[in-house]
């Protein structure tokens, strides 16, 4: 590489092509989570619905043990990806850590619960909008946006209804808010 001047147009040209690179670094892959995390939390809010509708086992929450399984998946995946990262942008670390502050925030959540009767679906709602808006942002993806919007309007919905009706309404948030957004992306990406 040459330590020549760059113009103006030479200097722009560079930077859009290093914020577009960030980008790309970013969504690719990206919907991998999504997908991931969509597929299993809304089934796990059904499951849960029905086990307690239906009074198949006096605990509706083993179904929740899901999240152990893919919480290893999303590890070794991010591992992975970040290894195979060629270069690693002021984007990538700001949406790894976006995604990390969520987690954190559910697990606070999560070992609160009790103090809140159990009743956490429409705060971690919240939580996963907040990600998914903000990623969205990020990544100038309106679907993601929207997808984020999504969430918050089914964790006011969730905040106003018994608890057991709120698994449906998780399972539905999730649905608009990861599953459609994450295969839009997904498509986006090839």
């Amino acid at each position: 590489m040459s330590n020549k001047e760059l113009s103006k147009d030479e200097s722009l040209a560079l930077i859009t092509d290093m914020i577009g690179q960030a980008k790309r670094n970013v969504a690719k892959g990206g919907s991998f989570y999504f997908l991931l995390w969509g597929w299993v939390v809304m089934m796990a809010n059904i499951g849960h619905y029905l086990i307690a509708k239906y009074d198949w086992l006096d605990y509706p929450y083993i179904v929740w043990v899901l999240t152990i399984p893919a919480a290893i998946i999303s590890m070794v995946h991010g591992a992975k990806r970040s290894k195979d990262a060629k270069v690693k942008s002021h984007l990538d670390r700001l949406y790894s850590q976006i995604w990390l502050a969520v987690f954190i925030g559910v697990l606070i959540i999560l070992f609160f619960m009790a103090n809140v009767n159990y009743n956490v679906n429409a705060i971690i709602l919240v939580f996963a909008g907040i990600g998914t808006f903000i990623s969205g942002q990020a990544l100038r993806f309106s679907p993601l946006i929207m997808g984020g919007l999504a969430l918050w309007v089914a964790s006011v919905i969730a905040f106003n209804l018994p608890a057991l009706d709120q698994y449906l309404v998780g399972a539905v948030g999730i649905l608009a808010g990861y599953l459609i957004p994450g295969y839009l992306l997904r498509k986006a990406e090839k």
